[in-house]
């Protein structure tokens, strides 16, 4: 159901942009705009509302640091979903979003080899002398930023940086060494300003760290990734059952 036109002049002391965001956020709320569903242009909403663009385009940015909205570069700005997790299935983001039906996809931000730091090289059972690679991508679903993810592996199990590509576990999986179990942590936190820039998020909000480690069939640690994921887009769930 499209966005139903709302007149914010009316006597009220409540800044305009904030009116115009609560007949937003309680259209979402009610079913008639519905999650992955766009909003008018900026130009449109401000004529549906008879309000300048400029409050338009503070109540949308207000929305967007709220999570209850998101913007696609060069498409518009959609309801924002929310992504509930279960934190007990090892699943790569690339899995996990197709299995969604988004279109997942990753934008590099550093991948090098070298040798492990004295935390990699605890986490993974290495030496200080063995090699890793780190591999930090930028992960996206639907051109939207999720997640910052940095990867540590061992270059045993993986010889060639270049057949990383979209999925990790994919390419792990290819060689034959898929993590098929896993030890995880999930932390609250804030982002970093570089991380709010990546994840186009206001500097200090609320992110969930993870740190992963996942083992072969054998024991052995072939990943060590640590992840910042916006804390707005994802609840994590586990499983409980009585003793």
């Amino acid at each position: 159901m499209p966005f139903r036109g709302t007149d914010m002049q009316r006597d009220d002391a409540t800044p305009i942009y904030m009116r115009l965001a609560n007949a937003i956020r309680t259209q979402v709320r009610d079913g008639s705009l519905q999650i992955g569903e766009a909003l008018p242009p900026e130009r449109e909403l401000g004529e549906m509302t008879r309000v300048s663009r400029v409050t338009v385009r503070k109540a949308i940015e207000l929305l967007i640091q709220e999570g209850l909205l998101s913007r696609k570069q060069g498409s518009g700005t959609y309801v924002a979903p929310h992504i509930e997790q279960p934190s007990s299935v090892l699943t790569g983001f690339s899995a996990d979003m197709d299995s969604r039906g988004w279109q997942s996809d990753s934008q590099w931000i550093g991948r090098k080899t070298g040798t492990p730091s004295p935390e990699e090289a605890l986490a993974l059972g290495l030496s200080s002398n063995q090699h890793i690679h780190r591999l930090e991508r930028l992960r996206t679903a639907d051109g939207e930023a999720l997640a910052i993810e940095l990867a540590v592996i061992p270059v045993e199990f993986l010889p060639d940086l270049s057949l990383v590509d979209k999925s990790l576990y994919t390419a792990l999986d290819r060689l034959g060494n898929k993590p098929v179990s896993g030890l995880q942590r999930i932390t609250a936190s804030l982002a970093t300003q570089k991380e709010a820039q990546l994840l186009d998020m206001a500097k200090g909000a609320a992110v969930l760290r993870i740190e992963r480690r996942g083992y072969l069939s054998d024991g052995r640690c072939v990943e060590y990734t640590r992840s910042a994921y916006r804390g707005d887009r994802y609840d994590f769930l586990s499983e409980m059952r009585a003793k």
